[in-house]
């Protein structure tokens, strides 16, 4: 990012021999997300020579001195969230706001993020997952953020065993999420989306029923189906006014309302009001950063290992290294139907 709008090529040099906690990881995958469009469209700010990405698995390079559970040449993947475990917020238990809000969104945030041949990695005994044999590297990567946030939004939504539960949108997280619901158990998964290759897809990771927004009222849809009670949870996996208010009229009064969608214009969120009782409905709203750290990876690898999750029917298109910024440019307009991109670095 070489400010807001403009994205590009930079050299750099490989990053400098790591401090004793950290680790320097020669990068094999990567995945673009919607989010590294959303930064450089300004929503968090602007940037200058800034080094997009933040999913990416690879191959440990250099270690600190002090980096005892991983050795150099380790196949190794690191979630987009890289906590501290040592600030007050990772202290309370809220790791994946390490230093404060969004603090520990680290990569193509506050540092060089992973579109890179080599990237740096804090506190790796904490952030590096080693990848099971039997797991790919283009199975693997989709751990990083995808199945981590998707599966946090079913995690958040406190769906009961036989409960149901609607989600608006699916994209790569809104599809994680379906998973995620039905690995919690939800008896009935209704998916809104309206691009038939994400409908089908959402047929194939577990929805029950597929409700198109260009074809019915998915808030009137939704009701019918529960016999007018609504849904015990709801999860809103876009990032928009309208998908969240609508997450709101569909859930039942005492439901959870789960927000992992990136609101990346705005400056303030409505909630509707009635719907809402009026401010006494009893619903929860949950929100979430994509939870970091190797113990939480090496359970999602785990799922991948034991054949419990395929999320490769997601990557639609691959690149080169040397292509990303074509990827890039697809990934913010949508062309060619493309929902996740792999971007192959060299060997």
């Amino acid at each position: 990012m070489k400010g807001i709008g403009k994205v590009g090529y930079l050299d750099k040099p490989i990053p400098a021999d790591p401090e004793p906690m950290d680790a320097i990881i020669r990068t094999t995958r990567a995945l673009i997300c919607t989010s590294d469009t959303h930064t450089v469209s300004g929503a968090i700010g602007d940037r200058s020579n800034l080094t997009l990405g933040h999913q990416a698995v690879g191959i440990v390079h250099k270690l600190g001195s002090a980096v005892k559970t991983v050795r150099e040449g380790d196949r190794v993947a690191v979630k987009a969230i890289t906590p501290c475990y040592q600030c007050e917020n990772c202290l309370r238990g809220i790791s994946s706001q390490c230093g404060g809000a969004l603090g520990d969104w680290k990569f193509a945030n506050s540092k060089d993020g992973v579109f890179a041949e080599y990237f740096h990695v804090n506190n790796a005994d904490a952030n590096l997952a080693p990848i099971p044999a039997s797991v790919p590297d283009d199975v693997a990567v989709y751990a990083c953020d995808m199945m981590s946030t998707g599966f946090m939004g079913a995690e958040h939504a406190n769906i009961p065993i036989g409960g149901t539960v609607a989600i608006f949108a699916q994209g790569p997280v809104g599809l994680m999420a379906t998973v995620g619901a039905r690995l919690l158990g939800a008896g009935m998964v209704i998916a809104v989306e309206s691009i038939p290759k994400r409908k089908e897809l959402a047929k194939c990771f577990g929805a029950d029923v597929v409700i198109d927004f260009m074809e019915q009222d998915p808030v009137q849809r939704i009701r019918a189906l529960t016999d007018g009670r609504g849904v015990n949870s709801s999860i809103e996996a876009l990032g928009s006014q309208v998908a969240f208010e609508a997450c709101v009229k569909v859930t039942a009064p005492g439901g959870t309302i789960s927000n992992i969608g990136y609101h990346g214009r705005g400056e303030f969120m409505q909630i509707p009001r009635l719907e809402w009782g009026v401010g006494m409905s009893d619903q929860s709203i949950r929100t979430g950063l994509c939870p970091g750290g190797k113990e939480r990876m090496g359970r999602l690898l785990r799922l991948l290992e034991n054949g419990r999750v395929d999320p490769t029917p997601l990557t639609t298109h691959r690149f080169t290294f040397e292509q990303v910024e074509r990827a890039f440019h697809m990934m913010e307009t949508k062309e060619d139907g493309i929902i996740k991109p792999a971007i192959v670095f060299p060997a």
